[in-house]
């Protein structure tokens, strides 16, 4: 079964900072604090990342996953797809960086996460990964890219 999350917070900084922060997957283990290693595997005719190789702490192992990076036409969004995954069947989902019309110098980020693993695992636990993830995403993030802006 897939379980998916939304998650919306306010960042102290441009929506440009933000989207920039979010694909410098290189930096990921110096901010996300499960990340442990990200490793760009291919580049579009940009030079931005499309394939991406990440080793991760989940449920107190590790775990090695490919996501594939979507760019689109819309420069405030980032969207990935699982490609491969050695405990998930799906870890797709995309980030989207909203300017706030009261304060330019803010935006709102919007993460969604849908995920299915691949081995059966208790509720609790599922729910305590989960909330790992998005915190991840959004409050390791939230402070990533306030502390360089």
């Amino acid at each position: 079964m897939v379980d998916q999350t939304t998650e919306r917070t306010i960042i102290a900084a441009a929506p440009d900072a933000c989207y920039a922060a979010a694909i410098d997957f290189e930096r990921y283990p110096e901010w996300a604090s499960d990340v442990k290693m990200a490793r760009i595997l291919s580049r579009d005719d940009d030079g931005r990342a499309v394939d991406v190789e990440f080793r991760a702490a989940a449920m107190g192992r590790s775990t090695t996953y490919t996501l594939r990076y979507f760019y689109g036409a819309n420069p405030r969004r980032l969207a990935w797809r699982l490609q491969k995954g050695d405990i998930t069947r799906r870890l797709d989902g995309e980030y989207e960086f909203l300017p706030v019309a009261s304060d330019p110098a803010s935006c709102e980020v919007v993460y969604h996460l849908a995920v299915d693993l691949a081995v059966p695992v208790p509720g609790f636990v599922k729910r305590r990964a989960e909330a790992r993830i998005v915190r991840t995403a959004v409050s390791d993030f939230t402070r990533h890219v306030e502390s360089i802006g």
